[in-house]
């Protein structure tokens, strides 16, 4: 047997090594992510959270066996692993803020402070959540626009979640006159809100004095009512309490301007 079929054997029976470790290491990736997708299933997590968090263990997966497979060859994989790292520290740097946005909307897709559906308040932006995928959630408004929000911003400021409560307080503020009865008022005002189902009775609506205000009375009014008609038991009291002063004669007061004569 000459050099050439010796060298020849050498690379065959390294390329089998190769190919048997790859092949093993396949098969057992597969098995403990399946085993894994198990566990998260019976974890209840999100399917984005559980799609994303199986792709990036494959990927580490794959990349053990292979480092393994050119390891059984002889090829130096401490130096391979130290230039990957380099380039990896590299491209870290330069993707810092989408890395950042990643690792946000998997804690949001784990944590759930907020789920599709859900009515949100952030930064001026209120709507509805139409999608949350790993680099940014997009909102639904309630004037019919798209708001996309980067989720590493959702992350690193306060977000209000209007609907992840049973019921939500609706607060209302009117004036009326210093001439006007404050019980009287106060009955209207209740009046009106017994004849609107949507409006909860428990917890009691409540009519009170708020401030003694230049010009009058300031009346605040809080009800109760579930997330979905927040907005229309608002509207409601706003339409109906101004009908019902009108009807009532009560007063309310507005700035006037008086202009002298010389």
């Amino acid at each position: 047997m000459n050099i050439t079929e010796d060298k020849m054997l050498e690379y065959l029976s390294k390329a089998l090594v190769v190919v048997a470790v790859l092949v093993i290491g396949y098969v057992i990736s597969r098995l403990i992510l399946a085993l894994l997708r198990k566990i998260l299933d019976r974890s209840r997590m999100d399917g984005t959270a559980e799609g994303f968090v199986l792709s990036v263990l494959k990927v580490i997966f794959y990349f053990i066996v292979a480092v393994t497979a050119l390891g059984t060859i002889g090829v130096n994989v401490a130096s391979l692993i130290t230039a990957l790292g380099a380039a990896a520290l590299t491209a870290g740097l330069a993707l810092q803020d989408l890395l950042k946005n990643v690792v946000s909307g998997l804690v949001i897709l784990i944590n759930k402070p907020f789920v599709s559906g859900n009515i949100l308040d952030f930064e001026g932006v209120k709507g509805t959540v139409e999608e949350i995928n790993i680099f940014s959630t997009t909102v639904h408004t309630l004037d019919n626009k798209l708001v996309t929000i980067p989720n590493s911003r959702l992350t690193s400021n306060n977000v209000v979640n209007c609907t992840m409560v049973e019921q939500r307080r609706v607060d209302c503020t009117f004036s009326i006159s210093y001439d006007d009865d404050i019980d009287k008022v106060r009955e209207i005002i209740l009046n009106l809100i017994s004849t609107n189902e949507m409006i909860l009775k428990d917890p009691e609506p409540t009519v009170r004095v708020g401030e003694h205000l230049d010009s009058g009375v300031q009346i605040k009014v809080f009800a109760w009512a579930s997330p979905d008609d927040y907005y229309e038991v608002y509207f409601f009291l706003q339409e109906n309490v101004k009908k019902e002063f009108d009807k009532n004669g009560i007063t309310i007061p507005y700035p006037h301007l008086v202009i002298a004569k010389d």
